[in-house]
């Protein structure tokens, strides 16, 4: 283990897309969608285990969620609970742990991760990281973890690699020729016959000095608050500095403010059973099935005559499901959630629409 190896676990996100499991309150990466026991959170945390020290994981997330974060995860310091007074999106996020580890670890090399995501096969990521931070550690290189695509899908961004152009130290990674938005049906089927393009995972690999570099040359003003705050890092004032200077940063994704500028950027293509698990499609695809393709996550759930179906309802006494295809079945605090898989893009939208 490199005890200059840093995580920057991002876990300030909101989404009702599993409701009523996943709320404003508690969102995604603090349930137990799998119904293993542990929070995606916690099991992303774990997925690194071995890779950095405790003492190296900072967890990025809000003022309201500080509380969970904590309750979730007692073994890490709430030093290393960062806490974000307004939501700045990515970038401004990245860019605070950055500054806040360059402080102590000048010559540290980050992994930051979303904190909601599914990984199947641990070993090879694991392998995949280890690798990554390898190659990033004397070097100015950026580098994306690409997710080698099985279906032309819209829901995710995608990365189109110069795989004529391998990295002379890792023949695993390879240049970046372009970044490209979500893409309608047409567009992703054609990504992917060609071999190259690759879902975008959201997990970036570099050292310090380099992202803080980046935002410098890219994002001067981002830059000029982080390290105007140097001086309070680590002591009683950060906090109410930080509340004064941080809803002055660019609310902008890192793709947008570093990646799709900077000339060293690299994607290491990779497969190991990963989900940005969005929708309970995605949930009941990665999940295992009965004979008829059901999900079930719960305590007492007996189902007849019905067929792709998922259905979360730790907290019932007893369900039964009769004759029932193609459905979501989930319930939470006295919420009850029966919908078609079909019709789950709608979910956000009419939760929304019931508090007002």
């Amino acid at each position: 283990m490199n005890n200059s190896n840093h995580l920057i676990i991002m876990a300030g996100g909101v989404g009702n897309r599993f409701w009523p499991v996943s709320t404003r309150e508690k969102p995604k990466q603090f349930i137990d969608v799998l119904g293993c026991g542990k929070s995606l959170l916690q099991l992303t945390v774990e997925h690194f285990k071995g890779i950095c020290p405790a003492e190296n994981i900072w967890i990025v997330t809000s003022e309201e969620y500080a509380q969970l974060v904590h309750e979730q995860l007692p073994q890490i310091a709430d030093s290393n609970i960062l806490k974000e007074p307004c939501r700045r999106n990515t970038a401004a996020c990245i860019a605070y742990a950055a500054w806040r580890i360059k402080k102590i670890d000048p010559h540290a090399n980050m992994v930051v991760s979303p904190s909601d995501h599914l990984i199947t096969d641990v070993a090879e990521f694991q392998r995949v990281i280890n690798s990554s931070l390898r190659f990033v550690a004397d070097s100015d290189a950026i580098l994306t973890i690409g997710i080698k695509p099985t279906r032309p899908e819209t829901g995710f961004g995608y990365i189109e690699a110069a795989l004529g152009n391998a990295s002379l130290s890792n023949k695993e990674i390879y240049r970046v020729d372009s970044f490209k938005e979500k893409p309608d049906i047409d567009t992703a089927t054609a990504y992917i016959s060609k071999k190259n393009f690759y879902w975008n995972s959201g997990v970036f690999i570099w050292n310090v000095q380099t992202v803080v570099n980046a935002f410098r040359i890219y994002q001067p003003q981002i830059a000029q608050i982080f390290e105007s705050m140097l001086p309070v890092y680590g002591t009683a004032e950060e906090s109410a500095v930080l509340a004064e200077k941080f809803p002055y940063c660019r609310n902008i994704s890192v793709d947008y403010a570093i990646l799709e500028h900077a000339d060293e950027v690299f994607v290491f293509p990779a497969d190991f059973g990963w989900s940005d698990l969005g929708t309970w499609t995605s949930l009941h695809s990665h999940l295992a099935q009965d004979l008829n393709g059901n999900v079930l996550i719960g305590e007492d759930i007996s189902i007849y005559d019905s067929h792709n179906c998922i259905v979360h309802t730790e907290n019932c006494k007893k369900v039964i499901l009769i004759g029932l295809n193609d459905c979501v079945v989930s319930e939470q605090d006295g919420n009850l959630l029966v919908c078609k898989l079909n019709e789950e893009e709608r979910i956000k939208e009419l939760t929304k629409e019931s508090k007002k």
